[in-house]
């Protein structure tokens, strides 16, 4: 992409109305714009983010065995009405009515849903188990929405729900669900420590919090130093192997969340205890047959007796990621984007745009980098260099190759990191190699 036909609107200045780094960043970087309070519009920038970390949470999700469906925004009164949990659930939950007078809402959450549709269809235990997901926006009506995405009203997310005949087999879907989500947040770079939490409107007994470490973090977090080196995608996980074993692992160490901090437990670690800030990324929880038994979603058991499925739910903000992302990975001029999730692989910089010579040589990269399958931004607009460069290096591009007529006479391009900011001068063909060989 041109970044002379790119939709790009950057900001100089900070944004006053912007409290923390992500939501400052983001409005610079033009990646957002407030439609109303907590509810934003993705522009090009953003929605590329967004599309990188969608992909990741869906691969894994497919990975640890979920299905993919999509379910509505708007969703039957009747069926919160029936589970009790429309009067219980609060001013969140936005209430409407359609021209015919009935009681619908905007989907905070998809529990009710997701067991009509499994009542509906799956009658026998033979049909179980199984795993279902979305990646849908929800509406949640805050009180005071700010952070910008990080505590928005309208927010994407993926959710997934498991329906099982018996509580050991609700553990195993628990324990799938809980092992994808380390390595949905450590392929994003992120690393994400669960910790133990409660339940909240969801309901249910266990439950865990994926946190992830931020200067800027909304909580303090506790946890032992040995959970911040485990390494998830250095082990071959087998989805139909038994589990518990990896979640006994990250569990078995100290790690809390304020709320279930314990000051005595926590003292015995000595130097080993973190006291940090923290980002909730991901949250999952078992609820056993909450749903299932107040919607009558019962299945013939192998007795042929009624039998209500043992259930779970399992979500990850999928745009409140992004904003998390930036939280962990900035500095003072602006975001660094982890690879995997990075809007574009590269950027090429043309320092004199016109130059015949710089022209030929960004024209070529661009092209053959392009061919070659990576998305990449040509910085190829009429203006100074300082400009050019200070809006590379707000956006986050991992890679910047940069060409300028110096270079060009003595055929070299330097290279520069994003990330270090380390700097070297290379040869076209050496840069091609290195990211289209």
């Amino acid at each position: 992409m041109r970044m002379s036909q790119y939709f790009l609107p950057t900001l100089k200045e900070d944004p006053s109305e912007a409290q923390i780094v992500s939501h400052r960043l983001m409005l610079r970087a033009g990646m957002i714009r407030q439609s109303s309070a907590g509810i934003y519009s993705w522009l090009p920038l953003g929605l590329r983010v967004l599309r990188k970390v969608e992909r990741i949470v869906r691969e894994e999700q497919d990975a640890a065995g979920c299905q993919e469906l999509l379910m509505p925004t708007i969703q039957p009164a009747e069926l919160w009405q029936e589970s009790q949990r429309y009067d219980d659930y609060g001013a969140e939950m936005l209430r409407i009515r359609d021209r015919h007078d009935r009681n619908m809402l905007f989907g905070p959450t998809n529990e009710e849903m997701i067991t009509e549709i499994v009542r509906a269809h799956i009658r026998s235990y033979k049909d179980l188990p199984k795993l279902l997901y979305h990646i849908q926006w929800k509406f949640r009506d805050e009180l005071r929405p700010r952070f910008g995405v990080m505590r928005g009203r309208e927010f994407l997310m993926k959710d997934s729900y498991s329906f099982d005949l018996t509580y050991e087999a609700a553990r195993v879907a628990y324990n799938k669900m809980f092992v994808a989500y380390l390595r949905t947040f450590a392929r994003m770079g992120l690393k994400a420590i669960p910790m133990a939490a409660d339940t909240g409107p969801i309901g249910g007994d266990l439950s865990h919090e994926f946190i992830i470490l931020a200067e800027t973090g909304e909580s303090e977090v506790f946890c032992h130093r040995d959970i911040l080196e485990y390494d998830v995608l250095g082990e071959d996980i087998d989805y139909s192997a038994d589990l518990q074993p990896i979640v006994d692992r990250w569990t078995s160490l100290y790690a809390a969340t304020d709320e279930k901090h314990d000051e005595l437990e926590a003292a015995n670690l000595g130097d080993a205890l973190v006291n940090a800030r923290g980002i909730e990324v991901g949250h999952i929880f078992y609820f056993g047959t909450k749903y299932s038994e107040a919607m009558n979603a019962s299945v013939t058991g192998p007795d042929g007796s009624s039998v209500y499925p043992e259930m779970g739910s399992y979500g990850i903000g999928v745009s409140r990621l992004v904003g998390g992302l930036i939280e962990a990975f900035h500095d003072e001029n602006g975001i660094i984007w982890p690879e995997s999730v990075a809007p574009f692989d590269a950027a090429v910089i043309n320092l004199k745009s016109g130059d015949v010579e710089c022209d030929a040589v960004c024209d070529n990269l661009y092209g053959k980098l392009n061919l070659a399958g990576l998305d990449v931004l040509y910085e190829d607009r009429d203006e100074r260099p300082g400009t050019k460069f200070a809006d590379m290096d707000l956006v986050g591009v991992p890679w910047q190759i940069v060409v300028g007529p110096r270079g060009v006479k003595n055929g070299v391009v330097e290279l520069k990191s994003r990330a270090s900011g380390k700097r070297e001068e290379t040869s076209s063909e050496a840069v091609l190699a290195r990211f289209a060989g």
